[in-house]
């Protein structure tokens, strides 16, 4: 499937300036029931040797040390899950359609080809880039791309014990 769409064309807008060279797949990610003002792009672009993966985000929830019974927030883990499916589900534990962490080689948690970095907000707002050799974007292709409530331990099995799921969206080749 092939999207074109006005945040992801407005963030790409401001990429001009630098060397632009526009993504191969994105996700435009929105918030469910537990950070309804959550929302950006995770980018991919096939690059030598691997993948770049771009996130730009805004409305993250603030850092909140776990205390008196209640889950950490932030940093967040950020993953690609199995499923191209971002149905919120149960508005106390939404996302679960996406699956599980993709896991194409059966590896332990921490290596999953889903594994990406932990985003750290800064008043609310991320943005970074890294670069995978795990996958390349065609293989993941109709998969999604899911923000937790807690950071990844990458131990923890299956997921890294992460918590609730905030945000999702679906990752669709991109047409300029």
């Amino acid at each position: 499937m092939i999207f074109n769409c006005p945040y992801l064309s407005n963030y790409l807008v401001g990429q001009v300036a630098m060397d632009f060279n526009p993504p191969d797949a994105a996700a435009i990610i929105k918030g469910g029931p537990l950070a309804p003002g959550m929302e950006g792009v995770v980018t991919f672009k096939n690059v030598p040797g691997g993948v770049e993966v771009c996130i730009d985000i805004r409305g993250l929830p603030p850092y909140r040390p776990a205390a008196d019974g209640q889950d950490q927030v932030g940093p967040h883990g950020f993953h690609i899950h199995e499923s191209g499916n971002c149905e919120v589900g149960d508005p106390n534990d939404p996302f679960k359609a996406a699956g599980e962490h993709w896991n194409p080689t059966n590896q332990p948690h921490g290596n999953h080809a889903g594994d990406f970095p932990v985003i750290f907000s800064n008043n609310g707002y991320a943005r970074m880039c890294f670069f995978t050799n795990k996958f390349r974007v065609q293989d993941v292709i109709g998969k999604s791309v899911v923000i937790h409530q807690g950071p990844d331990d990458y131990r923890t099995q299956p997921a890294g014990n992460s918590g609730k799921r905030l945000a999702c969206g679906v990752i669709r080749r991109y047409a300029m």
